[in-house]
């Protein structure tokens, strides 16, 4: 384990990271979500490990299984880097022939692809989906970078750096005028602007305060707050630890 006790350290660490990522051949993100797994994505992940293990390739392509990737009626989805090559409605016995003809020889398997019900045309890559280019993700856009276990893929994309700038000496007030300039909101049905809160929370009288994570927003089957939770949990953890700096609340009640 790496002990981080600056912010230079924790900058280090990231440009380690990233570097070995670049080493690696390939990467496979596999969707974990809620969605693909009642599609049966736990045994394709168990088969592609267990094949690239059989063939030898396991220390050169890595496997990122990860939170939901939205699209969850094509599941199991799997997306192939470099190349951003989307295959969808994956089963285990895929797995050899991916493996061997899509990483070994640089083929596209076509009866994977995504098919648009529109035109008819498959589509090979993940960005040329027109349900993915419909949208403007912003709470789940870096679900596919993560695996959800591992805090090094958080800090390899960026996580953390916000905290470590308000640890290394940004006010809390500042903290919370940038809050209220963003323009941030709750997304419950209120839209409560969170500067707000947090300045309210800050000025209340009292020495313990809290930072409460409302993981469900409590609507039965709404799916809402648990998938960011299951996909990228460090992004609320980070977003927890800067409230709290914000709002004065003593460590052991974060």
């Amino acid at each position: 384990e790496t002990e981080l006790t600056t912010f230079n350290d924790l900058e280090t660490l990231r440009e380690q990271l990233q570097a070995d990522r670049k080493k690696i051949r390939s990467t496979f993100t596999l969707c974990g979500g809620t969605g693909c797994q009642a599609s049966g994505s736990r045994s394709v992940i168990d088969a592609v490990k267990n094949e690239l293990l059989k063939q030898g390739l396991d220390g050169d392509i890595r496997v990122r299984v990860t939170g939901c990737h939205g699209f969850c009626e094509q599941g199991p989805i799997l997306v192939i880097d470099p190349g951003n090559i989307f295959y969808c409605h994956v089963t285990p016995e895929d797995a050899q022939e991916i493996i061997s003809k899509t990483v070994c020889n640089g083929e596209i398997i076509e009866r994977l692809l995504y098919r648009d019900p529109v035109t008819g045309r498959t589509v090979q890559t993940e960005a040329e989906i027109p349900f993915y280019q419909a949208q403007d993700r912003q709470l789940l856009a870096q679900n596919r970078k993560v695996d959800p276990c591992s805090i090094e893929d958080y800090i390899a994309i960026n996580g953390y750096t916000a905290l470590a700038h308000i640890l290394n000496g940004t006010s809390p007030e500042a903290v919370i005028e940038e809050i209220k300039a963003s323009g941030l909101r709750g997304r419950g049905g209120g839209g409560f602007p969170t500067g707000r809160k947090w300045a309210e929370c800050r000025a209340a009288p009292g020495d313990e305060k809290y930072v409460i994570c409302n993981a469900d927003e409590g609507d039965p089957g709404a799916y809402m707050d648990r998938c960011l939770l299951e996909g990228n949990p460090h992004l609320v953890l980070e977003g927890m630890m800067i409230g709290a700096r914000a709002i004065g609340a003593r460590e052991g009640y974060i």
